[in-house]
């Protein structure tokens, strides 16, 4: 059967980004560079409608396109910081209800510490109205039935870890939220790169997480004893610039 222009071009892109790993002098050019990005705090320059997001370029990008994908109807996000990513996350939501790909979403944002400067931000933003925001921690009994109790109608559901990375309370994080990622959607976890880049890394300094303690580490355990996800490899091999490597999770079964 002939592939469409647009079928070709994907596949094409697959084919290529499977030679990635084995590209040496790529693999290498991406070593130094990663090596670098968080000492200059490349991630602290950019902005999402408005509001910062202290996310990599290439990884909001990768998003996009599973959110594209797999037109989920809730987001749950936790870490909320500046509030680009649960910005960034109802603006695709948007997009998506715009173009009759879902009836209704919405964005769920966790945070223990939610600045007042940036709740007024995100709560004065056109994108608002999509966004539910919990102020405590991710693994508190009441933050979870909450956010269940707005996930029990939903019919597609994405996760995005991103809050405090040490290796209990993001592996408290997966065995709490996994479950209500839906077959084929995904758990998006943010900084597995604090694994291998530790302890060069600036911004891991003088906090709790380390080599050995962190996501990446909470990550591989979670993965042990579930069988229902599994490391998108493909999404993983394409990223340069990526705080989530080995971190894209989909849900198989």
């Amino acid at each position: 059967m002939n592939q469409s222009p647009l079928e070709q071009f994907r596949s094409e892109s697959i084919e290529q980004i499977k030679t990635y790993k084995s590209n040496i002098p790529f693999q290498e050019a991406k070593s130094a560079i990663v090596s670098q990005v968080n000492n200059v705090r490349y991630g602290y320059n950019f902005f999402w409608l408005g509001i910062p997001v202290i996310q990599s370029p290439e990884d909001l990008m990768a998003m996009q396109e599973l959110i594209w994908k797999v037109k989920p109807d809730l987001i749950i996000e936790t870490g909320i910081a500046w509030g680009g990513s649960i910005i960034h996350s109802a603006s695709m939501l948007a997009l998506l209800e715009a173009c009759g790909e879902i009836d209704e979403g919405h964005v769920i944002g966790i945070d223990i510490d939610i600045r007042a400067h940036n709740k007024e931000a995100i709560q004065a933003h056109p994108m608002s109205k999509m966004i539910t925001m919990f102020a405590g921690s991710s693994i508190d009994k009441n933050i979870i039935n909450n956010v269940k109790k707005l996930a029990k109608d939903k019919k597609r559901i994405m996760l995005c870890l991103d809050s405090n990375h040490t290796h209990g309370h993001v592996l408290a994080e997966l065995q709490t939220y996994a479950p209500l990622v839906s077959v084929g959607s995904y758990c998006v976890v943010g900084d597995t790169g604090i694994e291998d880049s530790a302890p060069d890394d600036i911004t891991s300094k003088d906090r709790p997480w380390e080599e050995g303690n962190n996501p990446k580490t909470a990550v591989l355990e979670f993965l042990k004893e579930n069988q229902n996800f599994e490391i998108d490899e493909m999404v993983d091999a394409k990223l340069v610039l990526t705080a989530s490597h080995d971190g894209y999770l989909k849900r198989v079964k």
